[in-house]
């Protein structure tokens, strides 16, 4: 069974993603900052891991910041980001971000992506 981290602040989304992911078939770990995310990671593994662009103590950029070239090059990093302009794009791929997911989207749009870099 893969296993993903969800690291958002938002219960309401982070629920959401959790229960459409879990319904298809993964294993999801959940954190409610960037400060657990990163705890999170240090000491488990995952397949996949979505950040928040904005989340209190560290922001996914700050999170990716802080992770290893080599463990992002072994674990892909969606951004999910109502911030849209080519400035936000570019500086999460500065800090090694793979994918991203515009803000609102869609349980459909959310699997269909998942599935698409896992497999």
């Amino acid at each position: 069974m893969k296993r993903i981290l969800v690291a958002d602040d938002e219960d309401v989304l982070r629920m959401l993603i959790t229960d459409t992911l879990e319904d298809e078939g993964y294993e999801i770990v959940e954190a409610e900052d960037g400060q657990q995310a990163l705890s999170k990671i240090e000491k488990e593994s995952f397949d996949l891991v979505i950040l928040d662009y904005m989340m209190p103590e560290y922001t996914g950029i700050e999170v990716a910041a802080q992770l290893s070239d080599e463990w992002k090059q072994q674990t892909p990093l969606v951004m999910l980001t109502a911030k849209t302009q080519e400035s936000d794009i570019q500086q999460s791929k500065d800090v090694g971000i793979h994918y991203f997911m515009a803000k609102p989207f869609s349980p459909l749009e959310l699997i269909q992506m998942v599935e698409e870099i896992l497999t």
